[in-house]
């Protein structure tokens, strides 16, 4: 990628990087490099890295294979996990069709059964990842981490060396030093883009499969928005929003829609897709690689985790340092530990930060775009 193509060509390609990529995890495989698929931000992708196999989300953000899910699935199950097992049953993702091994986790209790029926046709490693984040959880996450590195070994006959892994969380680490430095530029007020275009690179930069590229391509692209900004290159003044709450992204990307196409801006996204997945690194300096990993994917302030300490500091500080004006959360029907969450959030935002809070929830479908623009609209013009 040149630095002199122009923002919304740049834009564009990332948006479109799911789809090339469909076609590079055949080359992949033709060349024989295992291909290693994930559905969670707690995947700790580097183990896969360190044996030199490509890492991917799989497929899991339409409505597309819902009514094939529902077959096997209940209809009042959470979008997300129907999408996921519809794609795979299916065969309608090439990243699950090429993926060598699924590694799921036991986030939630929708996705572990789930994952008992993908694996009748696939083969799934399942991590126990504990819902609580002391000392005693640390231990046993940090145990699943070398189990995983242990089942690759076996299943593709290979070794992982600690210096293996070591470079693959460095590789790692400047990718999400790449990516935060981006989404910095939306601390800017004006904003210089808009919070769609944004999302485009942090969500199509999860499809890259060669990581050490990202970091070039993605500081090139923010040094281009900085130098267009300091030019006068920016949005008009408007409300600030951040957006919080489950996984966005296909589907979902409605509700960004809503916000941008009412007035409002979208400046930073505390979920999976945004803040939560690239916000913390891996300790380089920590001798135990292992005990490195751990502690850095454990803290993630998912929903599931009890208590979620986590989840809110994050929340404060993108608050404080994107001079946010209204928090949005957008969560899944029939996701139990993000819906159930919300009170804690509403609390927060209004008490703690004094600011106004909307929490819209929703699924795959499109029927309730009128509903959810009427809603946000609202939630806008009130600020």
């Amino acid at each position: 990628m040149e630095v002199i193509k122009d923002l919304p060509e740049v834009f564009e390609e990332f948006a479109e990087q799911r789809k090339n990529s469909f076609l590079a995890v055949k080359t992949l495989k033709d060349k024989g490099i295992p291909v290693v698929g994930a559905y969670c931000t707690y995947f700790p992708k580097e183990i896969a890295m360190a044996m030199g196999a490509a890492t991917v989300g799989l497929c899991s953000t339409s409505d597309e294979t819902i009514p094939e899910a529902e077959k096997d699935l209940p209809k009042n199950l959470c979008p997300l996990i129907k999408s996921s097992y519809g794609f795979a049953k299916t065969d309608k993702c090439p990243f699950f069709y090429f993926s060598d091994v699924v590694v799921g986790e036991t986030t939630c209790d929708g996705k572990k059964k789930m994952y008992e029926y993908m694996s009748e046709f696939k083969d799934v490693f399942i991590m126990e990842l504990p819902n609580t984040q002391g000392e005693e959880a640390l231990k046993l996450w940090k145990s699943e981490i070398i189990r995983f590195k242990e089942y690759l070994e076996k299943k593709f006959n290979v070794t992982i060396t600690e210096d293996d892994i070591r470079a693959a969380i460095k590789e790692e680490n400047s990718v999400r030093r790449s990516l935060k430095g981006l989404y910095s530029v939306m601390q800017n007020d004006p904003a210089p883009i808009t919070g769609q275009d944004l999302f485009k690179v942090l969500y199509g930069s999860g499809f890259k499969f060669d990581r050490s590229a990202i970091p070039a391509e993605v500081d090139a692209l923010t040094a281009k928005i900085k130098a267009e900004y300091a030019e006068g290159k920016m949005l008009e003044k408007k409300p600030r929003i951040l957006i919080t709450g489950c996984p966005i992204g296909g589907a979902t990307e409605k509700v960004i829609r809503a916000v941008e196409d009412n007035g409002g801006v979208v400046v930073t996204y505390e979920n999976c897709s945004g803040a939560k997945s690239i916000d913390k690194l891996v300790d380089e300096d920590n001798p135990d690689v292992y005990d490195a990993l751990a502690r850095r994917y454990l803290n993630i302030g998912c929903s599931v985790m009890t208590p979620n300490p986590n989840r809110l500091e994050l929340l404060g500080r993108l608050i404080d340092e994107y001079k946010v004006d209204g928090v949005v959360e957008m969560t899944l029907q029939a996701c139990h530990t993000y819906n159930v969450e919300t009170l804690a959030i509403r609390r927060f935002v209004n008490e703690k930060k004094g600011l106004p809070y909307i929490n819209v929830e929703t699924d795959y479908s499109q029927a309730d775009i009128g509903q959810l623009n009427t809603r946000i609209a609202a939630f806008i013009e009130m600020l």
